[in-house]
């Protein structure tokens, strides 16, 4: 027996597809259901986690790098800008 996991929600009368599946008639189904998880926490907890990582990559005390540090200029880069 070969198996997909499927994305759902409970919409409060019948359980909903998050993505279009084609499923004959009649498919067995097995049905897990995950208390107390709320729609969106995964995708919530690793935007949040990038803009942390964002806000540190480039924060205001971010030290300047000397230019001897770098290892490949780039030819476009404008420090006017």
């Amino acid at each position: 027996m070969s198996t997909i996991t499927l994305r759902g929600h409970f919409d409060g009368e019948k359980i909903q597809l998050d993505e279009p599946f084609d499923l004959e008639p009649n498919t067995p189904l097995i049905i897990t259901v995950l208390i107390g998880e709320k729609r969106g926490n995964e995708r919530d907890a690793w935007l949040n986690k990038s803009a942390e990582y964002l806000v540190a990559a480039y924060s205001e005390d971010e030290p300047d790098y000397a230019t001897h540090a770098v290892k490949e200029p780039n030819p476009e880069y404008d420090p006017g800008r």
